[in-house]
């Protein structure tokens, strides 16, 4: 049985696994985690960076906003997570973040291709971009707007503005946002110099997703983020 107890760690985890990988935005962004009593949403409270955070800095938030447990403000942000989650019974985990790579490549308005590995979870066959604005998503209104253009897939980029991922469970979410936004940064270096001009294949990409991509492989990349963490192994400036 999941207890609170684990909920919160769980979600203090996910929160400073993206400072490690260098997500952080001064206090801005954050990743939640789907309580599975429907009660909402447990996520870091508002004011502190990813990789400040605590167990005691952990909220429980309902649907409507109203903050059930732990001590704190919410982000006014909240309904990028719950309406998501309310859209996609599959996901267990919500990331929002503003890497920097992943914000100037939204703003190219181009394709992103499979360069590298990281690309080849969100190539079926574009990330999909959430355009109506960049602004911020406080109401349910563009909560849901955002889900819509979210659909199935793992991921996508708000142009002017910075990324959502999903997963099943903490370490899928926070490592598809890793690898969206290095995705992003791995064609922006090519971009540079007059490219890409060479990527996987359909074939290539499938066979990626199930390896490189797999669910196994997004843990272990998950549980190093998080030893890294322990270690307070933070870096200096976002990626």
């Amino acid at each position: 049985m999941t207890t609170d107890a684990d909920l919160i760690r769980q979600a203090t985890e996910a929160n400073q696994a993206l400072g490690v990988a260098g997500h952080s935005d001064m206090v801005w962004g954050h990743a939640s985690v789907r309580d599975p009593e429907g009660r909402g949403i447990w996520m870091k409270a508002s004011g502190w960076a990813f990789e400040e955070i605590t167990e005691e800095r952990v909220l429980l938030v309902a649907p409507d906003g109203d903050v059930l447990a732990g001590e704190g403000k919410r982000h006014i942000e909240y309904p990028i997570h719950t309406r998501v989650m309310a859209a996609r019974p599959d996901v267990g985990a919500v990331v929002h973040s503003h890497a920097a790579s992943a914000v100037a490549f939204a703003s190219l308005d181009r394709p992103l291709r499979p360069v590298s590995h990281d690309a080849v979870s969100f190539v079926d066959p574009d990330v999909p971009r959430f355009t109506r604005s960049g602004a911020l998503i406080t109401d349910t209104e563009l909560g849901d707007a955002l889900a819509e253009a979210l659909g199935d897939a793992a991921g996508l980029l708000i142009p002017g503005h910075g990324l959502v991922t999903v997963g099943a469970t903490p370490g899928q979410a926070v490592m598809r946002a890793v690898l969206l936004n290095r995705a992003c940064a791995t064609q922006l270096l090519a971009e540079a110099v007059g490219g890409p001009a060479r990527w996987s294949d359909d074939e290539e990409v499938l066979l990626k997703r199930d390896t490189v991509a797999h669910p196994s492989q997004l843990e272990v990349g998950y549980e190093y983020l998080v030893r890294r963490a322990r270690a307070g192994a933070f870096p200096v400036t976002p990626i």
